[in-house]
């Protein structure tokens, strides 16, 4: 599959990048979210640089990112408990009916 050739502003800086054609939204996307961090960033703390921006930008998304998907893994643990006290219920209610 070709590349397409996109440019993205970060930051009041323009970068070109290449991605799938598919995969357009979701680098627009991407880059909007990073320039949104980056510029809350900027605006509430004292940092300067660019680059110490860009790093702690990154950190607040793996960090948000370890979070959610922590917290799929908890909403899956407990839709299996809830599934297994349901089966466990019903054969309990069976063997009542029996």
């Amino acid at each position: 599959m070709s590349s397409i050739s996109l440019t993205i502003r970060i930051l009041d800086k323009d970068y070109q990048v290449n991605c799938k054609p598919d995969e357009r939204d979701a680098l627009i996307l991407s880059a909007s979210l990073l320039d949104e961090k980056m510029e809350e960033i900027r605006r509430s703390s004292h940092i300067i640089g660019v680059e110490r921006i860009a790093v702690m930008a990154a950190l607040n998304l793996a960090h948000d990112l370890i979070r959610s998907e922590q917290s799929a893994q908890a909403g899956t643990e407990a839709s299996h408990l809830l599934q297994s006290m349901n089966s466990k219920l019903s054969s309990a209610l069976s063997d009542l009916n029996s």
